[in-house]
């Protein structure tokens, strides 16, 4: 069974961490949120698609889900000395991915080329692709002014309200290489709990990607629970854009190409909407404590194909 699953955030690393350990490496292919890319000390950051790896490979911060384990605080330390900004954490071990990266692509290699490599080194089993090779950073539009996410998530802990997103260059984008391949031959397309808006909504925004997910079994699981997110400011910006935080707003926005949907036991009221608009709905346990929860939830949705 081959399985593409579209992820962002910590919750999108801990399904698929999940998936990973009830599929075949060979099986699964991750295709991964870029739009929170950013330039910070002149390298290039990819938060998303790195805590993917670092989840994958094994090495993340079990505490915070993303970051290093074992990391080290020196430069950032000397860097605050030096009256830098130290908003952006980025730690010892760390730096070196962001510095090793910023070279590679100064040197003309793609994205996906630096991250197949990576990969390799870390001893990631399941292909992982950038969803695209072009900087495609977002902006939220914001009651303060338009802010890189980076800037909205972090620096201003995500407090100012939300009015929309623009996503930019995505006019002259594409899907990084391997992307629509992947996806044309899976047999189920798994849209992880990431935040619709910010890691899922930038994928979804590249040419071909909408049109192909209608051909295909795409299942979702949903990053609202009980109102709320269980990380970060998904269910904030719901409210912010009119929208009720909730499983059923998030099918909603899917629903173009929505086959199935997973909500937690705490939602299972909303089930019987979500099949009232021809979605297959699956009830269960969401919420990942540790990673026996991740491998339950991934049985449980490839048994949901």
């Amino acid at each position: 069974m081959k399985v593409v699953a579209l992820a962002g955030g910590v919750g999108g690393a801990k399904m698929v961490d999940g998936l990973a350990m009830v599929l075949r490496p060979e099986e699964l292919t991750v295709v991964v949120n870029t739009g929170d890319d950013f330039e910070h000390f002149g390298l290039r950051i990819s938060p998303d698609l790195d805590t993917v790896c670092y989840t994958l490979a094994g090495l993340a911060n079990p505490e915070t889900g993303w970051g290093r384990r074992g990391e080290t605080w020196n430069v950032l330390a000397e860097i605050k000395k030096l009256g830098g900004a130290t908003w952006f954490r980025l730690g010892d071990l760390d730096l070196a991915t962001h510095l090793e990266r910023t070279r590679r692509l100064k040197m003309g290699d793609s994205l996906s080329q630096i991250t197949r490599d990576f990969c390799r080194f870390w001893d990631i089993g399941p292909t992982i692709l950038p969803m695209s090779d072009e900087f495609v950073p977002t902006k939220v539009i914001t009651d303060i002014g338009n802010l890189n996410f980076q800037e909205y998530f972090v620096q201003k802990k995500f407090e100012p309200t939300v009015k929309g997103f623009e996503f930019e260059n995505m006019e002259n984008a594409r899907p990084a290489e391997g992307v629509l391949e992947a996806i044309e031959i899976s047999d189920m397309v798994v849209l992880c709990p990431s935040n619709p808006w910010v890691s899922i909504k930038p994928i979804l925004s590249l040419p071909g990607i909408v049109d192909l997910l209608a051909k295909k079994y795409v299942v979702g699981v949903s990053p609202i629970i009980g109102g709320k997110a269980v990380k970060g400011p998904a269910a904030k910006m719901f409210r912010e854009l009119g929208f009720k935080p909730s499983s059923f707003s998030v099918v909603k926005l899917y629903k173009k190409f929505l086959d199935g949907f997973v909500v937690d036991f705490i939602d299972q009221e909303e089930a019987k909407a979500i099949e009232a608009m021809g979605i297959k709905t699956l009830v269960t346990n969401t919420i990942m404590k540790n990673r026996n929860d991740r491998m339950k939830l991934a049985k449980e949705v490839i048994r949901f194909f």
